[in-house]
């Protein structure tokens, strides 16, 4: 670990921080003019393979906006190409992938042992590392099983994964084979970030709120579950993370995650408390406040900061990633509002 004493990593151990600590989601990304200027020379997926560039694209974003952490940047469906899916981006749709499963035999074509063909992300995370020492923790992350499912089932992104619950409900054995592969090359290709130097992981379920408790708790709990399990084992803080999760908050939870994401349609003082307290949370402001001015900005942030009560393990992030065209004076005027205000939280005061 490059920061284990950074008070990031802290929170996610619940322990007393002097201020809310705050990172964003997709903080390096196309509202920011450094990194427009950077994807005019390269697409998504050179910058993601070529490490000094992912690296000063990550290192950029979290300098520019003075946050407490900076996750790596990569891409979610990386893990795909090593498993025999490739993918291509289609501007304006998304990721699209060749030829999405459909049957058994697609998924016994899927192969688990070129996950060290990924070791470009670990380079990446260990040039950051050098560069931050300990002076900024560095995220690492993955996909988690069911997102990274849906994706190689749908095709790309989708709007009620009839295919993928269709797997689910009538291939149960090649769902589970599935997700058993995915488990597999996931754990280690995070793993392999942490011994790179990342400070803590976090697990993207980006898509896990299409489904009712009883279908995530029967298809999906046990294999999550495997893959936190795994990465703990790395020593590493593991954050759990996905939207219109409201519901399934509590049973995401006994995978054994430290820290719950919650994104912003959730109460952050009803998401902690359906986890009885336990563990730390992360969130969880509305991305489109960021479009808002900052006097209504600040008493958003205000409002969170309070439902967090004070308490040790909350750390500040939007509902999910900032969006393309949202102003930068506003995601840095965030980051000082946090600092600002969660201060006089600590030292005892209301703001």
């Amino acid at each position: 670990m490059s920061a284990p004493n950074s008070r990031f990593v802290r929170a996610c151990r619940c322990e007393p921080v002097d201020v809310t600590p705050t990172w964003l989601m997709r903080q390096a990304g196309r509202y920011m003019a450094e990194y427009r200027a950077v994807r005019k020379k390269h697409s998504i997926l050179e910058i993601c393979k070529t490490p000094e560039i992912a690296a000063e694209v990550t290192i950029t974003a979290a300098e520019k906006l003075g946050v407490d952490a900076a996750i790596i940047f990569a891409d979610l469906l990386l893990p795909l190409e090593v498993m025999g899916m490739p993918f291509r981006f289609e501007a304006g749709e998304g990721p699209v992938i060749e030829r999405p499963l459909r049957a058994p035999k697609d998924i016994d074509a899927l192969v688990t042992n070129r996950a060290s063909e990924l070791g470009y992300v670990a380079e990446s995370v260990s040039r950051v590392v050098k560069h931050f020492g300990s002076k900024l923790p560095v995220i690492g992350f993955c996909g988690a099983p069911f997102t990274l499912a849906s994706y190689m089932i749908e095709g790309g992104g989708s709007r009620n994964y009839i295919h993928t619950k269709k797997m689910m409900y009538t291939e149960s054995a090649a769902w589970r084979m599935l997700m058993r592969k995915l488990v597999d090359v996931l754990a280690a290709y995070a793993a392999e970030q942490v011994t790179a130097g990342a400070d803590a992981l976090q697990i993207f379920d980006s898509w896990v709120g299409c489904l009712s408790v009883e279908d995530y708790r029967q298809y999906v709990l046990p294999f999550s579950t495997d893959l936190v399990q795994r990465l703990k084992k790395t020593g590493v803080p593991i954050i759990y993370f996905g939207t219109d999760t409201a519901t399934l908050l509590p049973s995401m939870k006994e995978t054994g995650a430290d820290v719950m994401g919650v994104d912003w349609r959730f109460p952050l003082d009803q998401a902690w408390s359906s986890l009885n307290f336990k563990g730390a949370v992360q969130g969880n402001l509305d991305p489109v406040l960021l479009f808002a001015g900052q006097k209504e900005l600040r008493a958003r942030i205000d409002a969170i900061l309070r439902q967090a009560g004070g308490r040790p393990g909350h750390i500040f992030n939007l509902g999910h990633g900032i969006l393309p065209e949202t102003p930068v004076e506003n995601v840095r005027a965030l980051v000082d509002f946090v600092r600002e205000l969660s201060a006089a939280y600590s030292a005892g005061a209301a703001p």
